[in-house]
Formats: C-alpha cells, structure tokens, sequence
C-alpha cells in the first residue's frame, strides 16, 4: 500500500484571501500544516496541491513537494483526485488535509492510515471530536456527526445532532464535531469526484453526505485533540494562542 498526504491550498478564499501564506508566527499557514505533516510515519509521499504560483513558489523554495492543479476544481477533494490522476498514479491511499489547520496531529494521521491498513475493505474515511458542553454546539460552522456503534457515519449537519427534545436528556446527548480531514482510496476519491451533487449535499453544503446518498460508508475515528483551523482572520489569534502551548 503506497499512502500520499495531499494538502490542497487555494489562494482565492472568499472569506479570508491569501489564507495560505498568511503569517503566523512568521511562517506562512501552509508551511505549518506541511512541515508538520512532513513528520507522519508509514506516509510515502506529502504534497501540497494548488492552483496559485505564489503557494507553489513559497511551498516549493521550502523544500516541500506541491503540485499544480486547475483553477476551476470546486473542492480540496477535486484537488487529491486531480493529483491522484495526474501525479501520484500508483498510489493507493490518500489522506486529505486541509491546508487551514495548523495544528493538524501527526498521530492522527498515522491513525488513519493504520485504518487502512488493517481494514482492506475501507474506501472513506474521517474524523470526530466529542465536544464539551461549554462548546458552541449550536455553530452552524461547526459540523456535527452522528454514528453507529461501529463507527460509521450515520449523518452529518450544521443543526445540532441529535435534536434535544426534552432537557431531562441533556446528560445522555454527545455531540461530536466533524474535523474536516479525510482518508479515501484512489478508486473511491476519484469516482466520487465524477459523480454530481445530491440534495442533502447541496442543502447541508456538505460533501460528504454526497457519498451517504449514494449508499456509501464513512468510518468515522475518534480524535483526543480538537483542531482549531483558520476559515477567518479572528481564528489567527487562537491558533496563536495553541501554538504557545
């Protein structure tokens, strides 16, 4: 089994342009979610996959790995299947990180690949965190998931799941959030890639209910660490904050 962590990085965020190469602490965003995964075991390659010269550049003068990919790919996962087509063509695992999280855990990345090694038969794969009831559950940015005793997704949203109807329930409702990092085979990610957007998908904006509706299984691996990623400017200074610690 040949395992490739592609990490796709867009310069043109609507919400925060540039992100990539932002500085924190002096170091681009992007060279602190590589160099970290850079450090993962049992991992053959890392790269950087991206449609801007200049995150190629400074990627690239860095001595990483990174890839170019078209502009008009809609999502980081277009990105891994691009790569895995053009690039990276005899391998058989990739792991998806994205390119906003900083504080990203090498041993979660080792985890999933382990996954895949131990189960032949896992085509997809993500990652949760339980959260605390001093969390903000109710963020719509926030992504929640539920699933069965096996770890496998039953259902994700940005409502709270489960619904809390009566409060007598209160201690017996966890709440998970969906750490956006993923793991797929090659067949799997690129023929999901190829397939179109389905209703829940296009309603919730999640992808990956696309692979829910179309009957597919999502094991979902539990993570110790909650990860702060940087979709806005005012996420920078809790990042900070983290990287102190």
């Amino acid at each position: 089994m040949k395992t490739a962590v592609v990490i796709p990085a867009r310069y043109a965020s609507s919400r925060f342009p540039g992100k990539p190469l932002f500085l924190i602490n002096n170091k681009p965003l992007i060279l602190h979610v590589v160099s970290k995964v850079s450090k993962c075991k049992g991992v053959d390659c890392v790269a950087v996959a991206t449609d801007d010269k200049r995150i190629f550049d400074v990627v690239k003068s860095a001595g990483y790995n990174v890839f170019m990919t078209p502009v008009n790919l809609k999502s980081g996962t277009d990105r891994v299947a691009y790569v895995a087509n053009k690039y990276l063509k005899s391998y058989n695992v990739f792991i998806n990180v994205q390119g906003d999280e900083p504080l990203i855990d090498k041993k979660l990345v080792e985890k999933m690949v382990e996954e895949f090694k131990k189960d032949k038969k896992l085509e997809y794969l993500t990652v949760a965190y339980k959260m605390k009831p001093t969390d903000d559950i109710a963020n719509p940015n926030t992504v929640k998931v539920i699933f069965d005793k096996n770890q496998y997704a039953l259902y994700f949203s940005r409502y709270p799941i489960p619904f809390l109807r009566d409060e007598k329930n209160k201690s017996k409702a966890d709440y998970y959030k969906h750490i956006g990092v993923y793991g797929y085979t090659k067949k799997f990610v690129c023929e999901f890639t190829k397939s179109k957007q389905t209703k829940l998908e296009i309603v919730e904006s999640l992808e990956q209910l696309r692979a829910l509706e179309q009957g597919k299984k999502i094991k979902v691996i539990i993570s110790s660490k909650d990860l702060q990623d940087v979709n806005v400017l005012e996420d920078v200074a809790k990042v900070k904050k983290a990287l102190k610690k």
